[in-house]
């Protein structure tokens, strides 16, 4: 019996410190090689300070912000002449597939792939990271959510996928709030810094 694959490591004092809370850990089979099936095994992070200011400031309960971690592995194991680099392109183009699959499961549309950007996360190893824009209507306020996602893939020790969204705009503005607390004032290049920040930290 083959076992469950190791969750990733995620930066438990950062999540901690900026109000994110776990809401789901899974493990499933997320897309199919011809030689393997490949699990991930995910963490799924809401921003709960965010999500509880926005309740108390209107009485409106959603997510405004997400963040997930993923570690992939094989069944069977890669054979030994496949090395990651042969197969991180496919990994790289279903997890981007994945994500904007995500996003339309959450109720988003006009879900656009942008930019591509390479960073170097902590553990030293490089990531490629794509931009995606998404719009969610928000009927209950008579508003238009729009968000910027962000997805990294990456190996290391194993396959990693790290990703998030934001939105493009205050919510202090986006939700006309008067004398907004603080979690409300942050703007979406305080959210950027953040989620880059998170996605870097995961190994």
């Amino acid at each position: 019996m083959p076992t469950d694959p190791a969750y990733p490591d995620v930066p438990a004092d950062q999540l901690r410190d900026g109000g994110w809370e776990l809401v789901d850990e899974s493990v499933e089979t997320v897309f199919q090689l011809p030689t393997a099936r490949v699990e991930g095994a995910t963490k799924v992070y809401d921003a709960a300070e965010t999500r509880e200011a926005v309740r108390d400031a209107i009485g409106l309960d959603h997510q405004w912000r997400f963040f997930f971690a993923t570690a992939l592995s094989f069944t069977p194991p890669l054979a030994p002449g496949i090395g990651p680099a042969m197969i991180l392109p496919t990994v790289r183009s279903e997890a981007q597939s994945a994500f904007a699959d995500e996003l339309a499961d959450r109720g988003f549309e006009s879900i656009e792939r942008g930019r591509r950007e390479r960073v170097r996360v902590d553990s030293g190893d490089r990531a490629r990271l794509r931009t995606y824009s998404a719009e969610l209507d928000l009927e209950a306020i008579d508003a238009t959510l729009s968000i910027t996602g962000w997805v990294g893939v990456w190996h290391g020790d194993g396959f990693r996928i790290a990703a998030g969204a934001y939105p493009d705009r205050s919510l202090a503005t986006l939700l006309s709030v008067e004398s907004p607390p603080e979690p409300l004032r942050r703007t979406p290049s305080d959210y950027r810094a953040e989620l880059l920040s998170l996605i870097r930290a995961v190994a």
